[in-house]
């Protein structure tokens, strides 16, 4: 082996659209070399490569059984469904294998017991692991703190079809940023459906507006409308590459780490 560390990487979801785009990145990352591939008993393609889409030979199986698919592996890479991840992450847990989580939708109690398991396993998890969006983050931090008054707030997402939470764990994740920023709870000021006769817009809100369609892989725009002027910060992906990247840059950060969690601020050190 050379002298560069490999890590060797399970991926959840393995024929997903974000499972793909992880196989491949991990295919063409030096220092990384895929250990597994999981996905669900469903599977069509349970038992066959997972790196053969891209015409390359990988050596293992595609597998929905957790001890196989983790086995020998340093971290996990999981863009799946809550309940899906739930799962891993206890295995996880069993096994010692580091996890590095982009699923979204997670509920309060979900959250809380990832907390629980990161006491024993290191993991990254963020709603969106693209550099990008994590810089996009620190800029909506400063520009809420600066407009703090006379500035209604207003984010704007727009997802492919098959996505199947809204807000995405983008939109909300920012709402939570402008909102600890402005000193506010982002569950006492989000609105998140207007119709009909809503009454004049409570300065003291944050409001959400969700589109769906399409091939759209994240669009996000936040808007600080003010009197006589706006400003608008977004963020566009073109392709899930970004995600894939900043997902191995999550596995790289977690390699020295053996319990904790953290999210993409930590591994890009943005704090």
């Amino acid at each position: 082996m050379s002298s560069t560390h490999t890590h060797a990487i399970c991926v959840a979801g393995a024929t997903g659209r974000m499972g793909r785009m992880l196989i491949e990145a991990v295919s063409a990352a030096p220092d990384c070399a895929l250990s597994g591939a999981m996905d669900i008993a469903q599977c069509p393609l349970l038992g066959q490569d997972p790196a053969a889409f891209l015409g390359l030979q990988s050596g293992i199986a595609i597998t929905a059984d957790l001890q196989t698919g983790l086995q020998g592996a340093h971290c996990l890479i999981d863009f799946t469904r809550p309940e899906g991840t739930m799962a891993h992450l206890r295995a996880c847990r069993e096994l010692g294998v580091r996890a590095v989580v982009g699923t979204t939708g997670f509920s309060p109690e979900q959250k809380q017991e990832i907390t629980q398991i990161a006491q024993d396993v290191a993991i990254v998890m963020a709603p969106n692991m693209s550099v990008g969006v994590n810089v996009t983050l620190k800029l909506l931090e400063m520009a809420a703190k600066s407009l703090a008054t006379g500035y209604d707030i207003e984010i704007i997402e727009a997802h492919h079809r098959h996505k199947v939470d809204a807000p995405s764990g983008t939109a909300l994740k920012m709402g939570e940023v402008i909102a600890q920023a402005l000193g506010r709870d982002l569950a006492q000021c989000a609105v998140y459906a207007r119709e009909g006769v809503t009454g004049e817009r409570d300065p003291s809100t944050i409001g959400f507006a969700t589109i769906r369609g399409g091939d759209i892989v994240g669009d996000h725009t936040v808007l600080f409308a003010g009197t006589g002027e706006r400003i608008e910060i977004s963020h566009k992906s073109a392709s899930r590459v970004s995600y894939a990247q900043g997902s191995l840059r999550a596995v790289r950060f977690l390699a020295d780490k053996s319990s904790g969690l953290y999210d993409m601020s930590d591994v890009l050190g943005l704090h």
